[in-house]
């Protein structure tokens, strides 16, 4: 099998056992079984599990952010260099609920592996995750142009909650389902993608009254 060939087959292997099993269940012989190739070629071309398992979950990640970013350029495009809030929000939480959710894409094997991803603590991709921040600052930049005068700390929270409801409603979406009796339709992604936007575009609104209104105050005081 040609080197390339046997990277791809890894990876692909690696990839469906980390789906189906998870990250502890996995061993390296297993995946060499999968993929039908000795050990050996495991470590020439990755070095270990946690370097397999790191370029497995930045290629999906890659492309994740390359979407993000697309939607992201195309909404302040048509804003005409200022997106609506609601619209950069959508391009941030978007991609990663339509990838993992709804009847087709959460069969898909990167949905499976990338639901893995958001349920288990992984250190290998806790790593990069922590390090890999350059895109997220490009959509603070736009949420700066959108809502000029609210503190930068607010936009912080605002995207980070906004990225913590789409993780939690990947992580526990069967569980909500249960809870709902069937009511909540996680098969419903662009309903899904749309609770999301709306609840973290009304609590960055919130949070703007509540910053100008002690100035308010202050001027009806000195009034």
């Amino acid at each position: 099998m040609a080197s390339d060939h046997t990277r791809s087959a890894i990876l692909a292997a690696a990839e469906r056992l980390y789906a189906d099993r998870g990250f502890g269940d996995v061993t390296l012989r297993d995946i060499v079984a999968e993929a039908g190739v000795n050990l050996a070629a495991v470590n020439y071309h990755f070095g270990s599990k946690d370097e397999l398992i790191a370029e497995l979950f930045v290629t999906r990640s890659l492309a994740l952010n390359r979407e993000r970013l697309q939607e992201l350029r195309a909404a302040e495009e048509q804003g005409g260099g200022r997106a609506d809030i609601a619209d950069i929000l959508r391009a941030l939480v978007g991609p990663t609920l339509r990838g993992c959710l709804g009847p087709d894409n959460a069969r898909s094997t990167a949905a499976r592996f990338m639901i893995r991803v958001s349920i288990e603590s992984v250190p290998a991709i806790r790593r990069i995750r922590n390090r890999e921040i350059d895109h997220l600052r490009k959509f603070i930049a736009a949420m700066r142009r959108s809502l000029p005068g609210l503190p930068d700390v607010e936009l912080f929270w605002g995207l980070h909650f906004a990225l913590a409801m789409a993780q939690q409603t990947v992580r526990d979406s069967e569980r909500l389902t249960k809870l709902s009796e069937g009511q909540c339709d996680v098969d419903d992604v662009e309903g899904i993608v749309a609770r999301v936007v709306g609840v973290a575009t009304m609590a960055l609104a919130t949070r703007k009254i509540e910053t100008r209104t002690p100035a308010r105050a202050l001027a009806r005081d000195a009034r």
